[in-house]
């Protein structure tokens, strides 16, 4: 019975690291990373104004970049950043993008509502040859980045 015993625990012993290893992979398979379960994107990207670039605010206004949110919950993006790659910054205010919804920030000045903020800007941010868009966490984390170039005619889906 002994013989028998010490039998049976010795292969489960040798079995309990492949049991690990499934039990390790099945978790990974089936987990699902915080990216993926959603978050906030750029998604389109307006960065050549219609019209010649007088420097109106409604030219200004002209360019904007669209973000959404991709989750099923409501974001809170206070202090989320959005640059270009000559580092001009706008910090989000004490805002959340809602499940779902997008939110346009553009370059101008404007009065801003739940869909829409303004970054109150005198001149351009985004450059009409080639520029990258980058959106940042609080943490300092990037959330996404978009990039164009003279390939792309006036905007860019993202």
């Amino acid at each position: 019975m002994d013989d028998i015993l010490g039998g049976s625990l010795m292969r489960i012993r040798a079995l309990l690291p492949a049991l690990a290893g499934a039990a390790a992979l099945t978790a990974t398979v089936f987990s699902v990373p915080a990216e993926a379960a959603g978050g906030v994107v750029i998604r389109h990207v307006w960065f050549d104004s219609p019209g010649s670039d007088t420097g109106s605010n409604s030219s200004l206004n002209g360019e904007w970049v669209e973000i959404k949110n991709t989750s099923g919950s409501a974001i809170s993006l206070k202090g989320w950043i959005l640059k270009d790659k000559a580092n001009h910054k706008y910090v989000f205010p004490n805002v959340r993008i809602g499940a779902g919804k997008t939110m346009k920030v553009k370059t101008g000045s404007g009065s801003d509502t739940t869909s829409t903020k303004y970054q109150d800007r005198g001149w351009y941010v985004w450059n009409n040859t080639s520029d990258t868009a980058t959106l940042t966490k609080a943490s300092g984390t990037k959330a996404d980045s978009c990039s164009w170039t003279t390939r792309d005619p006036s905007d860019k889906y993202c």
